[in-house]
């Protein structure tokens, strides 16, 4: 079985690799046949545009992991007292609301740094 895998995962590797090399022979014959407006950015902007990605990628996995904590406690607090299940519904749903403004906040944010960069 492992022998497999390491067979499978030697295959994936030159896949991967002679993918790029024909990838680059198309991008090379398209540049000569047709040119094409140049968008350039410094290091700088890019750095900022890298992390502004990779931010609202941190919001939006942290966010669905605390509204998926929340639920579950709740949950977990309904099946110990079925009787109070009407009680915790409505703090939940307004927590999972606080929790999910804050992280659609965090990613327009970020949204903004992007398009500023990329308008400079």
């Amino acid at each position: 079985m492992d022998k497999w895998i390491w067979t499978l995962a030697a295959a994936a590797c030159v896949l991967v690799a002679t993918t790029g090399v024909a990838q680059a022979q198309d991008d090379e014959a398209e540049e000569a046949a047709a040119p094409q407006p140049k968008f350039e950015l410094s290091m700088g902007q890019g750095i900022a545009i890298g992390a502004a990605s990779l931010g609202a990628g941190l919001a939006a996995i942290g966010g669905g992991y605390a509204i998926s904590r929340i639920g579950a406690r709740c949950i977990d607090s309904m099946a110990r007292q079925p009787e109070a299940a009407g009680a915790m519904f409505g703090p939940m749903v307004v927590t999972a609301a606080m929790v999910e403004g804050g992280m659609f906040f965090a990613m327009v944010v970020c949204l903004l740094v992007v398009l500023r960069m990329t308008a400079m």
